[in-house]
């Protein structure tokens, strides 16, 4: 939270002084810091560190990209903040006995060189074992779809709109789907899959958060998710991986795009800004 309150400092500050409006945000309509606790510290603990895993990527992918001096000197603090925190949460997993463990796999004794083309078979034909990079981001995978249903099965205890609730029912039936699509891989060649969190939510149906701050959440998290698959297809030569991630990449975004139709409809979908019209402004007047 510290963290977090000191980015929003930093951005409006940035902000301003390059003359653009500042987003508007979230107020106390939106979280009631009295209502009953929704999530358990165990999967608290891991939605931390895995939001910290994003925070990593997102602003890697920003320093690369910033040119002022001031935007990227302040992505690069968040690089260190967000690697700090994900370093203190895994320490914290490890100590409490709670960190999930990625599979392992034998330390191999030589160097090979790829030299038929059933390294990239998937579907037919004599097929290779998944490497340790394709099981990386199966495990990954998995584990990112096993928290975000957890995280979507509290929401839809406490949602006030019915098509909230259904929507967000829809994003816990698919995360589900997922994980089962990418453990039975890894179970396929005796690897094993990541643990499941569904205890990690309570029983309580007391709303600590808006419709509006759910839905926001979500849409952030889906469109994570899009970056993670896009990312394992590049890694993962086996062509039936690629299917699978393909297939799973086409769903989620049409998820993302319902999504961004209910926010769309209720007024909760703020614009970026957009380049000017120029076709619009040739032709006023006309």
């Amino acid at each position: 939270m510290h963290l977090c309150q000191k980015h929003i400092q930093t951005l409006t500050e940035i902000l301003n002084k390059g003359n653009f409006p500042i987003p508007y945000d979230f107020t106390q309509e939106d979280v009631k810091l009295d209502a009953p606790r929704l999530y358990s510290d165990s999967f608290i603990l891991q939605y931390i560190k895995n939001m910290a895993i994003l925070g990593i990527a997102a602003t890697g992918v920003a320093t690369g990209l910033t040119t002022r001096s001031d935007v990227n000197e302040f992505f690069t603090e968040c690089i260190a903040s967000a690697t700090e925190l994900n370093n203190r949460a895994k320490n914290l997993l490890l100590s409490q006995g709670l960190y999930v463990r990625p599979p392992y796999i034998p330390n191999p004794d030589h160097v090979d060189f790829v030299e038929k083309q059933n390294f990239l078979t998937g579907f037919f034909g004599d097929r290779r074992p998944l490497n340790a990079v394709e099981i990386t981001h199966l495990f990954n995978n998995t584990q990112t779809n096993i928290i975000g249903r957890a995280l979507l099965i509290g929401f839809t205890q406490v949602a006030q709109s019915k098509e909230v609730r259904e929507i967000l029912m829809r994003g816990v039936e698919m995360a589900k789907k997922h994980v089962n699509i990418f453990s039975s891989v890894l179970i396929d060649e005796n690897i094993p899959a990541a643990m499941t969190w569904d205890y990690g939510a309570t029983d309580t149906t007391v709303p600590p958060f808006s419709d509006k701050l759910m839905m926001f959440h979500t849409t952030a998290l889906i469109a994570a998710g899009i970056g993670n698959y896009g990312t394992a297809v590049a890694a993962s030569p086996r062509r039936d991986l690629g299917s699978y991630y393909y297939r799973l990449f086409m769903e989620v975004a049409q998820y993302a795009e319902d999504c961004a139709n209910l926010m769309i409809k209720n007024g909760w979908l703020e614009q970026p800004p957009l380049a000017p019209n120029y076709k619009a402004l040739a032709n006023r007047g006309q």
